[in-house]
């Protein structure tokens, strides 16, 4: 393993490798893993970082803080495809558009990443229970995670999740704790409930590894590009910890040499759930250079979110100072769409593109046309749209804009009219 400490995202204090704690003792941010890149190159070679034979995020293993993969959960997590949408792009005019469909994981969720990887950190520690707050799609992940190896789970979840999320957790075995508040008041229960039994806190942003899983996202839009990189990848953004995740991906191929420039990285969110994007606004109207920001001075100003898309609703976003530097540091955008473009975003993807999304990995796409209508975006660029969860997982939002089915009798003169009507 080649982790040689952490630093903090605000004040850029380290910490040694045996730093047994969570966040930063001096100012309270959160925590960055750092690596020894010299040492890595030079122990692993650039050639053997991919262990080609796994069929999984384990694949980077050199990449990644793990002792060793025995550890590892016997469930596929990764590999996710990427997908070339040509007709989706060019109904807005672009050539170049990729989906990255990570709700084909196997809890239909991108947190199966750093669930997985929080598992192993968890078992390396001798942990006997892992906790998390969820709005459904973390904890469903941390939950048939931890099944597969029979550790207990406990999720925190918002009374108001969505059914279908709240059904995984409870057929995964996890014990469920519907919180009368907002996913925020679980979250800060989680935390306290963790301190004051030693139980292992996956919760995001507040633990460094939930970083460490998500990077490898980055690692396989890049190998299944050739190694090349796309002009940006378009993030769901609520919290922060996966926007933050994939720029550190990015970082760590650059440095060992895989990939030889840095795409941007837009974040987009729902105006109902804003504040990282209200944050990057205002330091854009600074027009600091990235280096001349004070990260420590910076704050992310809590908002109320009120947004359908549940999985990226978050009124003080755990990990937004590491979300925000993302962003500024890679020269991205930040966009905000309304409720109703995201949900209109939904049978766009489906019906022009194959695949469906929930509303919160929706919004990418709804973004990128506000990007494209705003003229943030050439034709010519090559863009990555990250889909971060199954349509399944929140069926009520998707019927709104679905449709309904036309109802008629058992002849065939009834469907010789109805399709008639349709135009078939």
């Amino acid at each position: 393993m080649f982790v040689n400490g952490y630093r903090c995202f605000s004040c850029d204090t380290t910490q040694p490798t045996d730093f047994g704690h969570y966040t930063c003792p001096k100012c309270g941010g959160n925590l960055d893993v750092t690596y020894d890149y010299h040492q890595m190159e030079r122990e692993t070679g650039r050639e053997r970082m991919i262990h080609a034979g796994r069929p999984d995020i384990f694949r980077y293993a050199p990449l990644l803080p793990v002792e060793s993969l025995r550890l590892t959960s016997p469930l596929r997590v990764g590999m996710t495809p990427l997908y070339a949408a040509e007709r989706l792009g060019l109904s807005i005019g672009l050539r170049h558009v990729l989906l990255k469909d990570d709700g084909l994981n196997p809890s239909a969720s991108f947190k199966d990443r750093a669930g997985a990887l929080a598992l192993v950190i968890a078992r390396e520690a001798g942990s006997e229970v892992i906790a998390a707050a969820s709005t459904g799609n973390a904890g469903s992940s941390m939950a048939y995670l931890a099944a597969s190896v029979g550790m207990p789970c406990v999720i925190f979840v918002p009374e108001t999740a969505p059914a279908a999320k709240i059904t995984q957790l409870l057929v995964f075995g996890a014990r469920v704790l519907a919180v009368r508040g907002s996913y925020d008041d679980a979250y800060g229960l989680c935390r306290k409930v963790c301190e004051q039994r030693g139980w292992f806190n996956r919760n995001t942003g507040y633990n460094p590894f939930t970083r460490e899983g998500k990077k490898t996202c980055s690692y396989e839009i890049c190998e299944h590009l050739g190694w090349h990189t796309p002009d940006r990848i378009v993030v769901p953004t609520g919290d922060g910890n996966i926007i933050s995740g994939i720029w550190k991906g990015l970082r760590d191929l650059l440095a060992v040499g895989l990939i030889n420039r840095l795409p941007k990285v837009d974040c987009a969110q729902s105006i109902a759930s804003s504040a990282i994007s209200q944050t990057i606004w205002s330091l854009r109207r600074l027009n600091l250079q990235p280096k001349a920001i004070k990260w420590s001075d910076v704050k992310v100003n809590p908002v109320r979110a009120a947004t359908l898309a549940d999985s990226i609703s978050v009124d003080e976003p755990s990990d937004g100072i590491a979300a925000v530097r993302a962003v500024i540091e890679s020269g991205g955008e930040a966009v905000a769409v309304t409720d109703e473009e995201i949900l209109a975003a939904i049978p766009e993807l489906a019906r022009m593109a194959g695949v469906f999304a929930e509303p919160a990995a929706a919004a990418t796409w709804a973004c990128l046309k506000k990007m494209v209508a705003e003229q943030m975006v050439s034709p010519d660029e090559r863009i990555v749209c990250l889909i971060t969860g199954n349509g399944l997982k929140d069926i009520a939002n998707a019927r709104k804009v679905a449709g309904e089915p036309t109802v008629i009798d058992p002849t065939v003169e009834a469907a010789d009219a109805a399709l008639e009507i349709s135009g078939l």
